[in-house]
């Protein structure tokens, strides 16, 4: 007689297609292992190496007696507005590549003393930048005995929302061309005091862009576009695809818009500066 019920609830079993061996097993927990690269499956159509072989080509040899006329320009890059976007792209922010490679030693990063790149960080003190400690008070769950524990808490790649660059704006005579390079870059944080509220932005520190050119051509960037084309962040700097506001121009008091303006009329003095640089290409040609 048990024999016969044992081999109904077989049969039963195979019936609701479970296998009887697995039936008579534990359920086990699934875990999680990480692929190893070269047995990882590839994510996308083919292998895209044109970014890791493509070369950078070096700025132009310019002479000084060829440069007749130039204008320094500092700008702000909001990554809040639609255009500024992929600088706040989740998988890599613009800011976690200036920052790790300032911390590995790729990139030299200077001082916000002044913007003329004078004094030189060292790893040590960029990591340092932005980071905060914490003492968070914990329980042994063994003894019940109070334990006060240091905890460092990371700067997050999503609170800096604004980048500073230097620009200079300059003729060449030699091609008869109105030509712009970027000099530097600023990543900028908000100051907050004890009670949370908001005090000022600053500058964290800032990075001597020819020398970070060769970094930045080796990270994708996000193209909103096109997933195929393989911009890089040297190509997006370099092609100013980025949108941006003036707020200093060279002045013999060298101060800002803000400093002698607000409101509306910071905005229009703003474009006043970009119009200015544009009507003076302009004026340089008779039609």
């Amino acid at each position: 007689m048990k024999f016969a019920l044992k081999i109904i609830a077989v049969f039963m079993i195979m019936g609701l297609g479970i296998n009887p061996l697995m039936a008579q097993q534990p359920e086990t927990t699934r875990t999680e292992a990480s692929v190893p690269d070269e047995n990882r499956p590839l994510d996308d159509i083919v292998e895209k190496r044109l970014i890791d072989e493509r070369r950078l080509l070096p700025y132009e040899a310019m002479r000084e007696a060829d440069i007749f006329w130039e204008k320094r320009i500092w700008r702000v890059v909001d990554v809040r507005e639609k255009m500024n976007l992929p600088f706040a792209y989740p998988e890599m922010p613009f800011f976690s590549i200036l920052m790790n490679a300032a911390i590995e030693g790729e990139i030299s990063v200077y001082s916000t003393d002044d913007d003329k790149f004078t004094f030189e960080l060292n790893p040590d003190e960029v990591a340092s930048m932005g980071a905060t400690i914490d003492t968070v008070i914990t329980f042994d769950p063994e003894t019940y005995e109070e334990q006060v524990q240091v905890v460092r808490n990371e700067i997050n790649p999503e609170d800096v929302k604004q980048f500073r660059m230097k620009e200079v704006w300059f003729f060449d005579e030699e091609s008869s061309t109105l030509k712009v390079r970027i000099l530097g870059i600023a990543p900028l944080i908000d100051v907050f005091d004890d009670n949370g509220n908001y005090r000022f932005t600053k500058p964290m520190f800032w990075v001597y862009y020819p020398d970070c050119r060769e970094i930045l051509s080796r990270h994708k960037v996000f193209n909103v576009g096109n997933d195929a084309s393989p911009n890089t962040w040297e190509d997006l700097l370099e092609m100013r695809y980025f949108a941006s506001y003036v707020y200093k121009e060279s002045n013999v008091y060298d101060r800002r818009l803000q400093d002698y303006l607000s409101g509306v009329d910071l905005l229009l003095e703003a474009d006043k500066i970009k119009q200015e640089i544009f009507n003076f290409e302009h004026d340089l040609w008779s039609y």
